[in-house]
């Protein structure tokens, strides 16, 4: 159970931000950690670390203004499940749920998440620099959680799904209270 936590602390972590949860993990992990990762075991430790870094970069400076928001956010909703489910396998590798459940599972928490930023993106017609620096702060803090404290990034990871839930009950009742 506890690596089922983890694995949606490190998913939502994604839904926040793609490469930032993918280079703390890797600078936390050690060198030998690609390795094991699906998918990115393939490419060249000091290849990935190099475009892991400049992607963190880009999304942590770009996410700061408007052109960068939206640019982002078409990236980031475009592989947010596709990392999204591998960090879930990544995490919860000693779990005895099936890989293709936890990868599942990853990949649309983490599509979901980034959806709710589009949508809060439209309607308030930007982030706010304090809902950036709230995500980036987040971010950081469920990857460490997902390591260190799994079942508090669990159960923040869950909180966010819930606000996801209420944020399309509200879109709802104002898209529909709009064409009254």
């Amino acid at each position: 159970m506890i690596e089922v936590l983890a694995a949606l602390s490190a998913s939502a972590a994604v839904g926040i931000r793609i490469a930032i949860p993918l280079l703390i993990i890797g600078v936390l992990q050690g060198h030998n950690f690609w390795s094991q990762v699906p998918i990115l075991s393939r490419i060249s430790p000091p290849v990935l670390f190099s475009f892991l870094t400049a992607w963190s970069l880009v999304e942590l400076f770009a996410s700061k203004k408007l052109l960068g928001q939206r640019v982002l956010q078409l990236v980031e909703v475009l592989l947010s499940p596709l990392v999204g489910a591998i960090m879930g396998l990544t995490v919860a590798s000693a779990t005895p749920a099936p890989d293709w459940l936890i990868a599942l599972i990853g990949g649309s928490l983490a599509f979901v998440l980034q959806l709710v930023q589009i949508a809060w993106f439209y309607r308030l017609r930007g982030l706010p620099l304090w809902a950036v620096f709230l995500q980036d702060t987040l971010c950081v803090a469920l990857v460490l959680f997902a390591f260190n404290a799994p079942w508090q990034g669990g159960l923040i990871a869950l909180l966010l799904l819930w606000f996801a839930i209420r944020s399309a009950k509200q879109w709802y009742s104002w898209y529909y209270q709009g064409k009254k």
